[in-house]
Parts: C-alpha cells; structure tokens; sequence
C-alpha cells in the first residue's frame, strides 16, 4: 500500500478514538500495539495506578543504546460538535486537508510513524527506532515521565527525541517550562454575621492569590536577558477559583487552580521556594484562628522547559532530514523538555499548525503529511550513515 494513503487509513482510525483526557485510551493503544507489533516492533505498556490510561512504548530495530524516539500524545481535547462542520470523532477529507479532533494535535504525527514502521522495520537499522505514544499530555504531560522512567530503566537509552507536536514542520528547540497546581483552603464555616467565629477560606485564598501576582510582577521586574520568549520573563496565572456557598456564610472552602511558566530551570525553583515559604507562613495564620484548618497544593503537572543547547545531536539530526530548515522557540509546552531533562537530546517537529490544535474544525494537510513521511524516512539513510 502506497505510504501516504497507509497513514491517512491510520489517522482516520486514530481520530475515530475518542481519547478525550476525560476518557481511558486503552482502545488506541491496543490498536497501536497490535499494528505495531505487526510491523515488528518489540512493544511495552505502561499504565496510571488506576489501569485506565497507558504509554505504549514501541521499538524497531536492534536493542542497543543510540536510537531516536519518535513521541506522541494519544490524548485530545474535548470537542462541542455544535461548532464543527462535521463530525469531531469521524476523519473527513475536504480541500487536502484532513479534519478531526487531533489531526494536528498530534494523531497526524502518530500516523506517520505508524505507517513508517514497516518501512523501519525492513531497513536493518543499526540502531533502534522507538515509536512513544503517551497519555494525558494535555492535562500535564502525567504519562510521559512514566514512559521515560521505563525507557531509562530498562534500556536501550535513545541519543535523541523527536517530539511531533504541530510545528508545520519548524524545529523548534526551546519552549518554557509548566508548573499546574491545584491549591485548597480548608476553613470554619460560619454565619455571616459572626465572621470571628469562623476561618474564612475564600479571605485566606485571595491573600495567597495576592502574593501569587507579586511574584508575577517580580518576574516581570527582571526578565532573561536575549530571552526570545513572548513575554521574555516567567509568568503566573491564576485560572479558576471556586469557594463558599453563599453571600452571607462564611466559606468553608476554597479551591483555585495556577501555573507558572518558567524560561530558566531555576526560576521555577525560586518560584517553588516562595510559594512553599508563604503557604507556611499562611497555615500559622489560619492555626491561630482554628487549630483543624488545612492547605494543600496539589501538583497537577510539573514540566520542565526545553532549553536551547549546543551542541545539539537532535537539532543536528533533524535539520539533515528538511528541505527547509527553520528553528524557533515556543509558547506551548510539550514533551520535550522532559527528555530533555532525562538526558536525551531533543526538539519539537512535527505537521500540522498549532493555530488550529484545539479549535473547531481542527486539520492537517496532506501536504504537511507527505512532508513528514519525507522527514521520516530520510531517517533510515542517516541512521545507517
């Protein structure tokens, strides 16, 4: 079967998964091993502790240390029907695009190194090809550290990652850092009228919330310098905050979710390191008040930026395998950054544009996919050379 159209039947299967974070993707993933398996990879499965999500790690070719992983996130998005043209879940082929909830973002990549792995497979590597396909990326990257601890446990240890989020081809090697926290206040709930008799949690969460945007505006007081980061500094923002029951009850309860994006490894230590000092310093307060009171931060997903390096074996590799070589720094957060930080050099490359990941109507062209399997199988003769 012709290349192309092998990765459009595959990425037709792989949107019809509806791997919403919300859901499990077992489905996909025993779709995937199966196909893979196939092919001729040897293929290990890692899972969250509750067995409803799993990494499938796929290799092709020898079991030696060297390879290159090619890494994916199964996971998407939800998508409101109500505001797509077709159906969000069923791949449709209109104008040389291909549309879909993950078309982009990121199945259109997972198909291409699907299609590719017989091809991998028949081409007696000298080292190994690993396919990574991870779960609950969308949500803070909770899979991928699972699947990297296995890799590095186990063996062989890959000299490069390609992450294929949607770049339209662009190599980009260097993103900010994520840091999603979940932060909740547990007080006394009181009568209104009698706010000394209770420990207002909704009070102590907006004085923690105060000092969250001080350190946003001290951030903003001493950004990286050359940094080429729209904003150049780190950021905090807080997201959501939901807390009490009513105008004229003193809240009980207080929940609020925040992240920070960091340019340097270090500012999210410094960053750590305050909130950490003041969430103490907040807890004595509330004690004083009530001895039974309670805050705790949840880390919801902790992913470390992906900073530029020179030399770089993966920018190195992938600028071999493009016509067009463009580098570039982004806004998003991806994978990469924790291969990174596990010793294996990496970038972000892959099809489609992340201006519609996430959008109705979401695509990826077959113009981009043709040029992705162009990229990936320039891989066999680099590997071999």
């Amino acid at each position: 079967m012709e290349l192309r159209e092998a990765t459009l039947l595959v990425l037709g299967d792989l949107i019809g998964f509806q791997t919403v974070t919300s859901e499990s993707n077992l489905d996909l993933i025993a779709y995937a091993d199966a196909y893979l398996t196939e092919a001729g990879a040897q293929t290990t499965i890692t899972r969250d502790r509750w067995g409803q999500k799993a990494n499938l790690l796929a290799t092709i070719g020898p079991m030696v240390d060297g390879g290159v992983v090619l890494s994916g996130h199964t996971d998407v998005v939800p998508a409101d029907a109500e505001h797509w043209t077709g159906a969000p879940f069923v791949a449709s082929r209109r104008d040389q695009r291909i549309y879909g909830r993950g078309a982009a973002d990121m199945k259109g990549f997972i198909a291409c190194a699907m299609a590719m792995a017989p091809r991998f497979a028949a081409a007696d590597l000298p080292v190994p090809i690993h396919i990574a396909l991870t779960f609950d990326e969308e949500v803070g990257c909770l899979g991928a550290p699972l699947l990297i601890e296995e890799l590095l446990r186990t063996g062989p240890r890959p000299a490069v990652a390609i992450v294929g989020e949607p770049t339209e081809l662009r190599i980009v090697d260097a993103h900010k850092g994520c840091f999603e926290y979940t932060t909740t206040i547990t007080g006394v709930e009181g009568h209104g009228s009698m706010p000394a008799r209770a420990v207002n949690a909704v009070e102590y969460a907006a004085r923690y919330v105060n000092r969250l945007l001080a350190l946003r505006a001290e951030m903003a007081g001493r950004p990286i310098p050359d940094s080429p980061f729209d904003p150049p500094e780190a950021t905090i923002s807080v997201g959501t905050i939901t807390g009490g029951t009513a105008r004229n009850v003193v809240a009980g309860e207080c929940s609020f979710e925040w992240e920070f994006r960091s340019v340097r490894r270090a500012e999210a230590e410094y960053v750590i390191e305050q909130v950490t000092a003041y969430e103490q310093q907040l807890l004595v307060q509330m004690r004083a008040d009530h001895p039974e009171v309670t805050l705790q931060t949840e880390a919801i997903g902790a992913v470390d930026g992906l900073e530029s390096q020179r030399p770089s074996p993966a920018l190195d590799l992938v600028a071999s395998l493009l016509d067009d070589v463009q580098v570039d720094v982004a806004s998003f957060s991806t994978e990469a950054g924790l291969y990174q930080q596990a010793g294996i050099s990496a970038v972000v490359c892959g099809p489609g544009s992340i201006e519609v990941a996430h959008q109705p109507d979401e695509y990826v062209t077959i113009a981009q996919l043709e040029a992705c399997l162009t990229m990936l199988d320039r891989l066999i003769p680099r590997l071999r050379g």
